[in-house]
């Protein structure tokens, strides 16, 4: 990567079935929080009771606190992408279908001392979707869904397919109701269909082999330019956001910018 419009050329060449993360270190993997918050404690019964104990304190304290502003969410999937919204650890890993709300979010929580290089992955969502329901109708004889029916349904097939089978599959999906956050950012998730497993561990299947999955890499010494380039675009934290925790986000990041 020599320069900031080879970046943006290899950006925009990628076709429309692309979802992609920024990440502030390319030396990170992909992981979910629930994955960084186990780290080297990981376990299958660690990572099911830690999913069960934060699933039941949310649900049950959840009509405590929301003050009646927010719709109680009716599938497994809205309950994980709400309380992934607020911070608890899921195994929902956020994704996009902007390269360059990507970028931002690689921006975002960049230690400017480190000069680590950037990096955004970027998933082809359909070869992968395709590849996952392949899977799921080699083992469920009476599984007719495509990735048509399923857009229409998203959280009932993965609360009563994906999850119920826990089948070995990446699965990148959004609920039906999203939250106003998500759709600012064209807001997704790539997900272990196999609670049990990393989404490491179930990319590497053989069912992946071909998929497109890259990683591009992008030099600390491009942040600068990507930071005027998104700024133009007027992608920040202020349009991302939405709220005063944009706004503060964007202040801090420009302060940044200019120390």
């Amino acid at each position: 990567m020599k320069s900031i419009e080879e970046l943006f050329h290899n950006l925009n060449s990628l076709p429309n079935h692309f979802a992609y993360r920024g990440q502030a270190n390319a030396e990170w993997k992909i992981q979910s929080a629930l994955e960084r918050v186990l780290g080297d404690e990981w376990s299958p019964i660690r990572a099911r009771t830690f999913e069960d104990y934060s699933l039941d304190a949310f649900k049950s304290k959840y009509h405590i606190y929301n003050n009646g502003n927010e719709h109680t969410p009716k599938s497994k999937l809205a309950w994980l992408s709400v309380m992934q919204h607020y911070g608890v650890p899921t195994r929902l890993i956020d994704f996009t279908t902007s390269p360059y709300t990507a970028l931002y979010f690689a921006l975002e929580t960049y230690d400017v001392l480190s000069k680590n290089n950037l990096a955004v992955y970027a998933f082809d969502y359909t070869d992968i979707m395709e590849k996952s329901i392949s899977l799921i109708k080699s083992r469920h004889a009476k599984f007719n869904e495509t990735r048509h029916s399923i857009s229409k349904k998203p959280d009932e097939v993965f609360d009563e397919i994906v999850d119920v089978h826990s089948y070995d599959i990446a699965w990148i999906t959004e609920p039906c109701e999203l939250n106003a956050r998500i759709d600012r950012q064209a807001g997704t998730f790539l997900i272990s269909g196999n609670l049990e497993r990393p989404i490491e561990s179930v990319l590497s299947e053989s069912i992946y082999d071909e998929s497109s999955m890259h990683k591009i890499i992008i030099p600390f010494q491009f942040l600068e330019g990507i930071f005027v380039g998104l700024r133009k675009m007027n992608i920040n934290s202020k349009t991302i956001y939405g709220d005063l925790g944009g706004l503060a986000k964007s202040i801090r990041m420009e302060l940044q910018q200019y120390n």
